[in-house]
């Protein structure tokens, strides 16, 4: 990891603070800074110690007998394979007629963060989210009319995928205030071949890259006002920091409730998120998501066959939300090291525990003993905060506008390289590691904010 520096603040201090610390780093070691107690404790007493390629898949620690069980079954469905209907082996059929990936391991690789097409042309772990301008009955994105909510580039026999998505990236130089410069990735998407006519000319793209998996049932189970306490949307304490809550559309509950996953914190349940992924990305309907989402320009996706009606059956969709529930955060590394500590303090001086925040404790969640009142350090706060023009994809998600998005959750991120072999970040992957992820929050602070996202739609002219 290079360790850039903005006026004498080591820029990325998540290096130092969340993995082992950079090599030659000569930034003054304080002897009398110590860890706070249970500091690497990530996840309390779900907390797996494990620094190996699958530190991301393992059960909380603190699992039963039984919960493990449902575990297992979980991390079974989650890995298979998905395959067309009708299919010789029951349940396991239903995929598409359009879908991204066969199984929902394809875009989190051993339960880890998607990568952006290194070619690009692979979009297995990056999709393109749809809408035109506009909102729907409870207040979500109007889907664009001929190809649905989300870009679906594959298709079953007889059905031909939506088009195929591409990124081309523009280096943009810059320089730190002492003149050191740097380089970020401007990306630029393509829409190639649209195969049901022309996407509307008003429709509105946002690239998404697969999220980690771990600790989501942690951040389900935080009250609700213990978020809203984090808040400040109109920066009442003057520190230039206005995070405000997302207010999204239960399906189980059938009401509006407090958006916590997704780059735009636009589903409030793991549940939810866990069909929604079904639906959108393999094609697979349930019980809160019954429709293909075939649109009125796909006549051959309308009258494919189908796996059933609901495609996946109730247990099922339950044990794969279990087992995402119950994915344990591994534990933080090198917590009493001096390096690791310095870094600590320069986050917190630089204000970026004021998105990401520190430690929370969780509340009671039904079902899930092992993951109520933990003291946990997930650097989040759930909150959408105000990026700027530089990141934004100018689609609004529910409240959340084009230049929004949710503190992601900073744990397990020392481990992304060695779990995932990259160190891609942000929402699209253009971060090439750390100090590229930090860049784009200094600009904001600074209120420097040129645009680094281009999209086209058609074909590519070259």
């Amino acid at each position: 990891m290079q360790c850039a520096r903005i006026s004498g603040l080591v820029l990325a201090p998540l290096a130092l603070m969340l993995s082992a610390g950079c090599e030659g780093e000569s930034e003054p070691v304080d002897d009398s800074l110590s860890p706070e107690l249970g500091e690497e404790l990530s996840g309390g007493d779900t907390t797996v110690f494990d620094e190996s390629r699958e530190a991301f898949a393992r059960p909380a620690r603190n699992l039963d007998a039984k919960g493990r069980e449902v575990f297992a079954l979980g991390d079974h469905l989650f890995s298979r394979t998905w395959v067309t209907a009708p299919a010789s082996a029951a349940g396991n059929d239903g995929l598409g007629p359009l879908f991204n990936a066969t199984n929902c391991s394809g875009c989190h690789f051993k339960d880890g963060r998607g990568k952006p097409p290194i070619d690009g042309t692979d979009f297995v772990g990056l999709l393109l989210r749809l809408s035109v301008p506009g909102a729907t009955e409870t207040g979500g994105p109007l889907a664009e009319p001929s190809y649905g909510g989300q870009l679906n580039p594959f298709g079953i026999l007889g059905v031909e995928g939506e088009a195929s998505p591409r990124v081309v990236y523009e280096e943009v130089p810059g320089s730190y205030e002492d003149g050191e410069t740097f380089s970020l990735r401007r990306p630029t998407y393509l829409v190639e071949a649209p195969a049901y006519g022309p996407l509307a000319t008003d429709v509105l793209i946002s690239p998404r890259i697969a999220p980690a998996m771990i600790g989501l049932g942690l951040l389900e189970a935080i009250d609700e006002q213990t978020v809203l306490s984090l808040a400040d949307p109109e920066d009442v304490d003057s520190d230039g920091i206005s995070g405000r809550p997302n207010y999204v559309y239960d399906v189980t509950k059938g009401k509006t409730a407090l958006g916590r996953f997704g780059w735009k914190a636009n589903q409030p349940t793991v549940l939810q998120q866990t069909a929604g992924a079904f639906v959108g990305d393999l094609g697979i309907t349930s019980s809160l998501f019954e429709e293909e989402s075939c649109t009125a320009m796909q006549l051959e996706c309308q009258s494919a066959f189908s796996g059933g009606q609901p495609e996946l059956d109730e247990s099922k969709l339950h044990n794969v939300a279990y087992y995402s529930m119950t994915l344990a955060v591994p534990a933080r590394r090198n917590v009493g090291d001096g390096l690791v500590l310095r870094g600590r303090e320069l986050f917190r001086e630089a204000g970026c525990g004021s998105c990401h925040a520190f430690a929370i404790t969780t509340g009671q969640i039904a079902g899930h003993p092992e993951l109520s009142n933990q003291k946990i350090w997930p650097y989040t706060d759930l909150l959408l905060h105000d990026l700027g023009e530089g990141l934004a994809d100018n689609r609004p998600d529910y409240l959340a506008s084009g230049t929004e998005w949710r503190t992601p959750p900073l744990w397990g991120i020392g481990l992304q390289e060695s779990v995932n072999k990259h160190t891609f970040l942000l929402h699209d992957g253009r971060a090439r590691d750390l100090a590229e992820y930090g860049v784009p929050a200094l600009l904001v602070d600074s209120r420097v904010r040129p645009n680094w996202m281009r999209i086209r739609v058609g074909r590519d002219p070259s």
